[in-house]
């Protein structure tokens, strides 16, 4: 399958992409990934290992008279987020990704790409497969669980890897260089409610409200994207005068994913039937004038649901839910000074389900700030103590804190000017790459953070410019030829007409 990716270029990096595609890698699934990686070494003579956790690791020798060049990481993650559209039937443990292209992108039919980290892992495989390259001892780590818990970077072995220069592949703007990054945790409230019987003037009705865009919950946060959880518990919110309990909820399915859609079935006196109805419409009209312009399919509907159940949550259980899921922190909470125009502290709520009085949140706090991290986690806990629910924090990570004097973003600031014409934007990004934890178990490393154009990640509208792959890879080629030999890479092609005009962003 995905025949048509080995006719682009680079065809050696989309070479790569199509197995990666073709091998089904959500988070916690990525044995199999890992099994035909291995095997891809061994048929190419390279040494390979794993650490105890799984991580996988691919090395290869210097270029012959190069051995003494500093060591490079060339570091991304297996796995990739699976999300699908809701009538798209598809099993990411089972089917592979199904690619087209059109108007210069490359696009998946109705899920994920995996070009976030796909492209990065690619990449890295074929500079290992490339013999004309002159380089220095090569490591490529390839980490497992990113997507779902950062649990491949949280249990790297220590004192695993030699490099001491780590090239991060896991970004998604091209022009743009990447040095410092947001620190996260991940917020699990969880809660068992009491339940009552319907009356016999109740029926239950399934609630929906479908058509946002979702995106990536630290890259996009700052857009004003719907999230639909928050909007969700906000149309129940408006609609408890009438009577509404809850009876289930499920929305969104990733806690690092914008939620894009979001259903409740409700128990609903059947003398508001009407009422609600109209309701639901003027709010439906009010919510796409308050996203105009920026989450344009919103939709709001209510249909009899058939689902045989006997019970609701008690009003005032259903009152007291709805009620702090209305309240709690969601979206950007503080923009940083340090970083114009980058956020500093924002919460994702990603995942609530609900399911017979079995209640379970899972949200995403980020910040550059440890501490303004912990203080959302407290928040949380107080908030949801009032309703008797218990909050724990897992999966923690620290941030990448920015050296704008790198030696090696020097290096690769005068490579993307000689290669493209232009300046790359020094960055730092809101978002969890994993970076900052690399750099607290192995502090020596110096790093950077850069890659290919990706927009939509994390959701089905999820596409990577063709042409920044082959740009990307002009760049990583280059980057490791001037490592191991101290001068401007050759193998750069001159700058077409009408270049961009990268911006500097020098305050961090």
């Amino acid at each position: 399958m995905n025949a048509h990716l080995e006719q682009l270029a680079p065809q050696p990096v989309w070479r790569h992409f199509r197995t990666l595609c073709n091998t089904p890698r959500p988070s916690g699934h990525e044995a199999r990934l890992v099994k035909v990686l291995e095997h891809w070494a061994d048929e190419h003579g390279l040494f390979h290992d794993r650490d105890a956790f799984g991580n996988l690791r691919i090395c290869k020798p210097a270029s012959p008279g190069h051995e003494q060049a500093p060591g490079v990481v060339l570091q991304g993650h297996l796995d990739m987020v699976a999300q699908a559209n809701a009538d798209h039937p598809h099993d990411f443990t089972r089917d592979p990704i199904d690619t087209y292209v059109a108007d210069g992108w490359l696009h998946a039919r109705h899920t994920t790409l995996g070009a976030d980290n796909g492209l990065g892992v690619a990449a890295a495989l074929a500079v290992l497969g490339d013999d004309s390259l002159t380089h220095g001892p090569l490591e490529a780590l390839f980490t497992l669980e990113e997507e779902s818990s950062m649990g491949g970077a949280l249990n790297l072995a220590e004192g695993w890897l030699n490099g001491r220069i780590l090239l991060n592949l896991d970004s998604e703007d091209r022009g743009q260089v990447y040095i410092g990054c947001a620190g996260g945790a991940d917020v699990v409230v969880e809660a068992q409610f009491p339940t009552s019987a319907l009356r016999d003037d109740e029926q239950i009705w399934r609630l929906s409200l479908t058509g946002l865009v979702g995106g990536h919950s630290g890259i996009d946060i700052h857009k004003g994207r719907g999230n639909a959880n928050r909007l969700l518990v906000r149309v129940l919110r408006v609609l408890e005068p009438s009577g509404v309990r809850l009876v289930d909820y499920h929305g969104g399915t990733l806690r690092n994913a914008l939620p894009r859609e979001a259903f409740a079935s409700v128990a609903l006196p059947n003398e508001e039937t009407v009422a609600v109805q109209r309701r639901l419409e003027a709010l439906e009209q009010a919510l796409r004038a308050e996203l105009a312009g920026i989450d344009e399919g919103l939709a709001l509907a209510l249909t009899p649901c058939t689902m045989r159940s006997d019970q609701a949550l008690t009003a005032t259980a259903s009152h007291l839910l709805v009620n702090a899921l209305h309240a709690a922190p969601c979206g950007v909470e503080r923009m940083s000074v340090e970083v114009p125009g980058v956020v500093e502290t924002s919460n994702n709520l990603g995942v609530v389900n609900l399911e017979n009085g079995c209640f379970h949140l899972c949200a995403l706090v980020r910040s550059l700030r440890d501490s303004a991290t912990d203080d959302i986690a407290d928040r949380f806990a107080a908030l949801f103590s009032l309703i008797g629910a218990r909050t724990r924090v897992e999966n923690a990570y620290p941030g990448w804190t920015p050296d704008p004097e790198s030696s090696l973003l020097a290096r690769f600031r005068r490579l993307h000017q000689q290669c493209l014409g232009s300046d790359p934007e020094v960055k730092v990004i809101h978002a969890g790459l994993e970076c900052g934890i690399l750099g607290g178990k192995y502090p020596h490393l110096e790093m950077i953070s850069f890659g290919p154009q990706i927009r939509g990640a994390h959701s089905p509208d999820e596409r990577v410019d063709i042409a920044s792959v082959d740009e990307f890879w002009q760049l990583l080629r280059s980057l490791l030829e001037d490592l191991a030999n101290g001068q401007a890479a050759s193998m750069c092609r001159p700058p077409a007409g009408n270049q961009r005009a990268g911006e500097i962003n020098d305050r961090f």
